[in-house]
C-alpha cells in the first residue's frame, strides 16, 4: 500500500459541526447507517438546463477509499494535533479524544467501517442509492457520518464522468447518423482542462473521470491517477498529439505565420498535429496559407498524420462551419454513405474554445444540417468539463436512514414540508436490477423480496481494508454506451 502523505489527519477532514455530533445522538445508539444518492429533482425547470442527467456513472470512490481511509489513519500524534486544534476552534473541550483513542487502541488507527457501493462505472437512473456506510463497532456510532465529508467529495468524480458520458451520448448519435460508423469516437472529445481547474488533485480526478467515457487528454494528472487507484491493461489511459499554442506561431511574428506554420507540421510529419490557426486571420490562414501555399505539403500526409486546424476565437459554430466552408472548396470533398460532406483524410478540425455540453450539441446540430459529417471535427473542452460543475448539478446527497437505539432498529428519515425534492430514503437499503433490467432501491429492509435480483451492493471497505476493488478497464466497461439504435456497442 503506498504510504500516504503524512500531514493528512482524517481527524481534521470534517465539517466542524461533526466535532460535536457524538454529543448530540440519542443515549446508547450503537449504530449509524447512511446512504449517498444523486436524488431526483422532480421540479426542475428544463427551460433553464437542456441536458436532464437522468442517470449518473458512480466512479472515484475508490480513489477516496485507498488515498485517505485505507489502513492506519489514526495515531497518537494526529489525535493530540486534532485536539489542540479544536480546543481553539471552539474556544470549548468538545473534541472526542476518548472516541478515538479507543479505535487507535482497539482497531491500532483502523476505522471500523463498512462501505457497500456499486461497481464502479456503473450507470444507474438518479434516485438510487449508490453506496452506504456503517460503523462495525458499537462504540463507534458517530463515526458514519464523520467521514460523511470526504465521501461525499466523490460527487465530483460522478459529476465529470456523468456530464462527460452526456456529451458521448450526443456525439456517438450525431457521428452515427452522419457516417453511419463509430469509428473514432472515443477520441472526440478531449480534455483541455489542466489550467482551468483549482488544484493539482482536481485536476487528477477530473481528468480521469473524464477518461471513463473519452481517450483524448492533455491533462496528464488524469493518467497517473488513474495508474496508481486503479490500474490498466494498457500502459497508459489516455492519449494526446503534437500541438501548437499561441507562443509557438507568435514567436515567429505576425509576417512569418506560413513559415511557422510550415515549421511545426514539417517537424510532426508522421503522426497527427494539431496547429491552433487564429493568431491573426483564422479564415486567411485556412484559405491562403493551408489551403494554397501549404497545400501540397499537407497533402502528402497520410490519414493516420492527420493537419488538424485547431480555430480557437469567435462564436463557435459560425467559426466552424466557415472554416469547413473554406477548406471544402480548397481541399477535395467526398460525400459518405449516408449523404454527407468529408474532408479528405489527411485534414481535419478541432474546435477547443468555448465547448460545452450545450455548445457541443449546437455545433453537431448545425454541421448536421449543412450536411456536414461528425467525422470532420473533434472537440476539446476545459473549465465546462472539469471545473463548471457542482454538487448541485446531480443533487448529491449522504443522509442517515437507520439507527439502532438501546438495542432497537429504527427507520429514519427527513421530509421537509418546504421541500418535498429533499425526502430522504428510510431504512437499511439494497439496489437491485429487475426482469425489465431497470434499478430499483429498496428502503426498510426489505432486499430479500423474491422478484427482484440480489442486491448490486458490494462490500468495497470494511475495518480499514479495500475489500473489492476495480481496474479502470471494470470502470470503462461498465461504463459503455449500449444503445439499441446503433449497430454495435459502442466502448
Amino acid at each position: 500500500m503506498e504510504s500516504r502523505e503524512a500531514h493528512f489527519n482524517i481527524l481534521l477532514a470534517t465539517d466542524s459541526y461533526k466535532v460535536t455530533h457524538y454529543k448530540q445522538y440519542p443515549p446508547n445508539t450503537s449504530r449509524v447507517y447512511s446512504y449517498f444518492e444523486c436524488r431526483e429533482k422532480k421540479t426542475e425547470n428544463s427551460r433553464i438546463r437542456k441536458v436532464k442527467y437522468e442517470e449518473t456513472v458512480f466512479y472515484g470512490l475508490q480513489y477516496t477509499l485507498k488515498k485517505y481511509l485505507e489502513g492506519k489513519v489514526v495515531t497518537k500524534e494526529k489525535i493530540q494535533e486534532a485536539k489542540e486544534v479544536y480546543r481553539e476552534h471552539f474556544q470549548d473541550d468538545v473534541f472526542n479524544e476518548k472516541g478515538w483513542n479507543y479505535i487507535l487502541e482497539k482497531y491500532d488507527g483502523h476505522l471500523p467501517i463498512e462501505i457497500k457501493a456499486v461497481p464502479e462505472g456503473s450507470v444507474i437512473p438518479r434516485g438510487n442509492v449508490l453506496f452506504t456506510v456503517e460503523n462495525t463497532d458499537p462504540e463507534c456510532y458517530w463515526l458514519t457520518n464523520w467521514i460523511e465529508t470526504i465521501l461525499v467529495q466523490t460527487w465530483y468524480p460522478i459529476t465529470v464522468a456523468t456530464n462527460s458520458r452526456e456529451q458521448k451520448k450526443i456525439l456517438a448519435e450525431y457521428l452515427f447518423e452522419t457516417s453511419g460508423s463509430l469509428t473514432g469516437l472515443e477520441y472526440k472529445l478531449h480534455d483541455f482542462g489542466y489550467r482551468g481547474v483549482s488544484s493539482q488533485e482536481t485536476a487528477g480526478i477530473g481528468a480521469s473521470a473524464h477518461l471513463v467515457n473519452f481517450k483524448g487528454t492533455d491533462t496528464v494528472a488524469g493518467i497517473a491517477l488513474i495508474k496508481r487507484y486503479y490500474g490498466t491493461k494498457d500502459p497508459v489511459p489516455g492519449f494526446s498529439v503534437p500541438a501548437a499554442e499561441h507562443s509557438t506561431i507568435t514567436a515567429w511574428g505576425k509576417d512569418r505565420e506560413r513559415d511557422a506554420f510550415e515549421h511545426i507540421v514539417t517537424q510532426f510529419s508522421n503522426v497527427p498535429v494539431s496547429v491552433v490557426s487564429d493568431s491573426y486571420d483564422i479564415y486567411n490562414a485556412c484559405e491562403k496559407i493551408w489551403g494554397e501555399d501549404l497545400r501540397s505539403l499537407i497533402e502528402s500526409r497520410s490519414a493516420k498524420a492527420p493537419l488538424i486546424i485547431r480555430p480557437d476565437s469567435g462564436d463557435p459554430l459560425d467559426t466552424v462551419l466557415k472554416v469547413l466552408d473554406i477548406l471544402g472548396r480548397k481541399f477535395p470533398l467526398e460525400e459518405n454513405s449516408r449523404g454527407y460532406k468529408v474532408l479528405p483524410p489527411y485534414i481535419r478540425v478541432i474546435q477547443g474554445d468555448g465547448v460545452d455540453i450545450n455548445t457541443l450539441q449546437e455545433i453537431v446540430e448545425g454541421m448536421k444540417r449543412h450536411k456536414w459529417s461528425i467525422e470532420n471535427i473533434s472537440f476539446g473542452s476545459g473549465g465546462a468539463l472539469l471545473q463548471k460543475l457542482t454538487r448541485d448539478l446531480l443533487n448529491c446527497s449522504f443522509k442517515c436512514s437507520y439507527v439502532v437505539t438501546n438495542g432497537l432498529g429504527v427507520n429514519v428519515f427527513k421530509d421537509p414540508v418546504a421541500d418535498p425534492n429533499k425526502r430522504s430514503k428510510k431504512g437499511r437499503l439494497s439496489l437491485h436490477s429487475t426482469r425489465n433490467n431497470e434499478y430499483v432501491t429498496l428502503e426498510e429492509g426489505k432486499g430479500d423480496l423474491e422478484e427482484y435480483g440480489p442486491d448490486l451492493l458490494r462490500t468495497v471497505f470494511q475495518n480499514g481494508k479495500i475489500i473489492t476493488c476495480y481496474s479502470f478497464d471494470d470502470v470503462r466497461r461498465n461504463a459503455g454506451l449500449k444503445n439499441t439504435e446503433f449497430e454495435e456497442e459502442i466502448q
